[in-house]
C-alpha cells in the first residue's frame, strides 16, 4: 500500500511538472517581436518601350509573429526603405525618388529541425507595397502620385538562440508585384517584377 501510494504521488508530481514544463515553453514559443536590418533590391524590366531600373537600398523590418503551435505562425510585418525608382522611356529619362512602405502578413512554418540551437522556417502571404514620392530635387517629376501596389511575398530564414528569449534572425524575403507608375501613362510598363530583401537582427520570445 505504501509502495502504491508512492508510486502514485510520484506520478502526480511529475505530471504536474511536464504541465507547467510544457506551459512556459508555450508561452516562450507564443509571441515574438523582430528587429532587422534589410538590403532592397530590385530586379530591372523593360516592356511596351519602357524600360525601369531601381536603385539598390537600405530598408528596415518590424514585425510581429503568434505561433498557434509548435510548426505554425502567423505574422504582421511593416518595412521601410528609401528607393530611388529610375524610369527610361523613348522620350527621355525619368527619375522619381520615393519612401517604400511595406505591410503584409504571412503565414511561417517553422521546420522541424533542431540543430545547435537554430530553427529554419518558410513563409508565404500577400500584402501591399506603397510608393510615396519625396519631391526631392532631382528626383521628382511633375504629376508623380503616391501608388499602392499588391505583392506577393515569400521567404524562409533561420533563427539562432543566443540566450533565453532572444535570438538572432537571418531571413530572405522576396516580393512579386507590379512596378509602380505613379500614375504617368508614359512610365506605364505593366510589367511585373521581384524585389529581394535579405535580412538579419534581433528575435525577442515572450
Amino acid at each position: 500500500m505504501i509502495i502504491k501510494k508512492t508510486v502514485v504521488s510520484g506520478l502526480i508530481a511529475a505530471a504536474l511538472l511536464l504541465a507547467s514544463s510544457a506551459k512556459a515553453q508555450d508561452a516562450f514559443m507564443r509571441n515574438e517581436v523582430g528587429l532587422q536590418g534589410a538590403g532592397f533590391f530590385t530586379k530591372d524590366s523593360q516592356q511596351n518601350g519602357t524600360r525601369q531600373h531601381s536603385t539598390n537600398t537600405g530598408a528596415f523590418l518590424v514585425n510581429y509573429r503568434f505561433h498557434i503551435n509548435g510548426w505554425l505562425a502567423a505574422e504582421a510585418n511593416y518595412g521601410y526603405a528609401r528607393d530611388a525608382q529610375q524610369n527610361f522611356t523613348p522620350a527621355g529619362n525619368f527619375g522619381i525618388q520615393s519612401n517604400v512602405h511595406q505591410a503584409t502578413g504571412a503565414l511561417v512554418v517553422n521546420i522541424p529541425v533542431y540543430v545547435h540551437r537554430m530553427r529554419p522556417y518558410v513563409l508565404a502571404g500577400t500584402g501591399a507595397l506603397v510608393f510615396s514620392p519625396t519631391n526631392a530635387a532631382g528626383g521628382f517629376v511633375l504629376g508623380a502620385q503616391r501608388q499602392a501596389r499588391p505583392a506577393f511575398v515569400y521567404g524562409g530564414g533561420v533563427d539562432y538562440k543566443l540566450v533565453q528569449h532572444v535570438a538572432l534572425r537571418l531571413e530572405y524575403r522576396g516580393f512579386v508585384y507590379h512596378r509602380p507608375d505613379f500614375g504617368i501613362a508614359t512610365l506605364s510598363s505593366s510589367v511585373t517584377t521581384n524585389t529581394a530583401e535579405p535580412s538579419a537582427g534581433i528575435v525577442f520570445h515572450f
